[in-house]
């Protein structure tokens, strides 16, 4: 049986995994989400630290940032 994502187990063929998902959307019976095992609190923290940091920068630093991550995009194209 396929794993899903997160290692749940899904059906395999197209219509029992149609089924599993109408009878999850109708509620005849639980999405059973399995817990990742990250911090909520720092998932969301982190989630802020761009924005932060983006706000910290100078417009010629985040350039800068810009124009090093364009640089390293371009290489790893190149292979």
């Amino acid at each position: 049986m396929p794993k899903g994502p997160k290692g749940e187990k899904r059906p395999a063929d197209v219509i029992g995994n149609a089924v599993k998902i109408a009878q999850i959307a109708t509620g005849e019976i639980g999405d059973d989400v399995t817990d990742d095992g990250k911090n909520k609190a720092a998932q969301e923290l982190g989630r802020k630290g761009g924005k932060a940091r983006a706000l910290k920068l100078t417009p010629e630093e985040r350039s800068e940032v810009a124009r090093i991550a364009a640089n390293a995009r371009w290489r790893k194209k190149g292979n």
